[in-house]
């Protein structure tokens, strides 16, 4: 229901702000904000998301828990979305999704409401789609061997078809 009111609700804000700002400055340079504000956007969102990757390798290779960083990434990916689309509500949420600050004020809002119940970094990789394959051996697969048949094929002169340009050396 939340969802449905956001989409019913934004689209009204936003044309609401488009008479608003139309009327007091007119047409072009409101045309102006909206493409200037997407440009900018589209630049800090690049900077922004640049340095959350670096923090998101940083905690891969620090083994700590990545779930900051990527939920950081994710409002970030968020925000080049609410700048990209035209209108001053949605480009001011936008850029209040680039500020640190807020970001980290909205993941501390959502850590409360979601429990994560289990977290694990490494393990191993099951190639799961070869084991139930018709080929299925336990040990070629446990020695990454796989067992197959070969014929050797002689090839007479006699049967290629000209010279391709291919085989010159």
């Amino acid at each position: 229901m939340l969802l449905l009111a956001l989409f019913v609700a934004v689209p009204i804000i936003e044309i609401a702000l488009f008479i608003q700002v139309g009327g007091l400055i007119g047409l072009w340079p409101t045309l102006l904000i909206v493409i200037v504000t997407a440009i900018l956007g589209t630049t800090l969102v690049r900077q922004q998301g640049a340095l959350a990757m670096s923090q998101l390798r940083g905690s891969f290779s620090e083994l700590r828990d990545p779930t900051e960083p990527l939920a950081h990434g994710a409002m970030i990916l968020l925000s080049g979305a609410l700048l990209l689309t035209p209108g001053f509500f949605t480009d001011a949420m936008g850029f209040a999704l680039l500020i640190p600050a807020i970001r980290s004020v909205v993941f501390k809002e959502m850590r409360k409401r979601i429990k994560v119940q289990s977290f694990q970094m490494g393990g191993s990789v099951h190639a799961s789609g070869f084991e139930r394959g018709p080929f299925h051996d336990a040990t070629a697969r446990e020695s990454n061997t796989i067992d197959g048949e070969f014929k050797e094929v002689e090839i007479n002169e006699s049967d290629t078809p000209g010279d391709s340009g291919w085989t010159r050396h």
